[in-house]
């Protein structure tokens, strides 16, 4: 294929990722850009199309893993997953082997539960939520009021 040929593919794939931004064809791109370098310096169909595949792949496993955590710094966490780490208030005795608990969170009910079966949390206490399983929260006392 010719440079100009690959110069267009990269055009396309740069337009559908600008589109899409999804980080969906940034990396066939670059895989695009080194098979252009390639058929500028001669190299065979062959030579182009496993460097326009390889390219591709390596950036694909290499890069996207960083690239999508560098993109997703900063987004703030919705719904439940929002509540890890913060603090509530037990209203009801925290205690699995009774299967009894209730914390209170921005106005919100929930069920709580400790992480250790032994452990017994009482109303009042001020816990911090560290882990949600299904529609219970996991809960670890951090201090008594009163």
């Amino acid at each position: 294929m010719t440079p100009l040929a690959w110069l267009g593919i990269l055009a396309i794939l740069l337009v559908i990722e600008a589109i899409t931004v999804g980080l969906t064809t940034v990396w066939f791109a670059g895989g695009a850009l080194v098979a252009c370098i390639a058929s500028w310096l001669g190299g065979g169909i062959v030579v182009q199309l496993l460097l326009f595949f390889g390219v591709s792949v390596v950036l694909l496993i290499f890069t996207r893993p960083l690239a999508v955590r560098y993109m997703n710094k900063g987004v703030e966490k919705t719904n439940a997953e929002s509540l890890l780490g913060k603090r509530a208030v037990v209203i009801q005795t925290v205690n699995n082997l009774a299967q009894t608990g209730q914390v209170r969170i921005n106005d919100i009910e929930w069920t709580a539960r400790t992480a250790d079966d032994g452990e017994e949390i009482p109303t009042g206490a001020v816990v911090e939520i560290e882990e949600i399983r299904g529609v219970k929260l996991i809960v670890k006392e951090i201090s008594k009021e009163g």
